[in-house]
């Protein structure tokens, strides 16, 4: 496997005012990545500047390989009309970035079980909205993708039972491996389920701490469950990381592996050792 690193771990380091996109990029190159995801933010708005993001990944030779951006789509009616339609221009960003994948949320904020707003109840809005946007990226050569991501959509029976019901060749499963955690999930269970339908991957850990305990305090956050989570350098954490890139290596897939650093470690410290660490395990 490749490995790059999402911009969106560099944290406050993306920003014009520090090393902004090109200096993130270049930090990247310097540590040894082999390419770099590109995670949407104010910025990515302008179209001069994802041209210079482009002209510089082929300069560099940092390819992109995927363009991450937001999406919801669990709204019916007038909403999901939009939505298609405000995603869809953003693989057009993908394009203008060179980017071979495009990641998108599926549903965001979606926590309840009652009629009207479970899984089963909002499954058919996003086929929908999941299928239009792969259909039209299938014609500008992008293929589009989801992770297990938004506590709706993190568990993997949840992610499997999409993946087979939207059943289009051009779109794919984003195997984050940090994820099943903030469902409660053993990310090593899920990621036997759903490995063989992986076509891109994320590497990203987190500490654990019981939810029969007081609230840790700053930067933890609690998952669906009320247990607590903490963003870890890769390795650090209780995420099983070793064991699911040997799912990963047994599954098939020998993409890219991105790191998405989510720590309070000065980013560039976390994202170095966690890729020291992420070659050690893959070795």
């Amino acid at each position: 496997m490749k490995i790059a690193v999402s911009t969106y771990s560099f944290g406050e380091y993306i920003k014009p005012d520090s090393l902004g996109f090109i200096g993130v990029m270049d930090k990247a190159k310097e540590l040894g990545f082999e390419g770099i995801e590109i995670a949407e933010n104010e910025y990515t708005a302008d179209t001069d500047t994802l041209k210079r993001i482009r002209e510089h990944s082929e300069k560099i030779e940092l390819p992109v390989v995927s363009f991450d951006v937001a999406a919801d789509f669990t709204k019916d009616g007038q909403s999901i009309a939009s939505e298609i339609e405000r995603v869809k221009a953003l693989v057009d960003s993908a394009v203008i970035l060179a980017s071979p994948k495009m990641r998108h949320d599926v549903a965001y904020g979606v926590y309840g079980s009652k009629h009207g707003i479970g899984f089963d109840d909002k499954l058919p809005l996003m086929v929908e909205g999941c299928r239009a946007v792969s259909e039209y990226a299938a014609e500008q050569g992008v293929m589009t993708m989801f992770e297990n991501h938004g506590y709706f959509l993190q568990d993997s029976d949840r992610v499997e039972k999409l993946i087979n019901a939207v059943d289009r060749d051009n779109f794919g499963y984003l195997a984050d491996i940090g994820n099943f955690m903030c469902a409660d999930e053993d990310p090593c269970i899920a990621l036997g389920k759903l490995a063989k339908y992986a076509v891109h991957a994320h590497a990203k850990d987190f500490h654990f701490k019981s939810g029969d305990g007081i609230n840790p305090g700053e930067g933890w956050f609690e998952t669906r469950s009320g247990n607590y989570l903490r963003g870890a350098i890769i390795g650090h954490g209780d995420a099983k990381v070793m064991q699911s890139l040997k799912i990963l290596k047994n599954s098939g897939y020998d993409g890219y592996l991105t790191i998405e650093f989510e720590g309070m470690e000065d980013n560039i410290t976390g994202i170095r050792v966690g890729l020291e660490n992420l070659r050690r395990y893959l070795a």
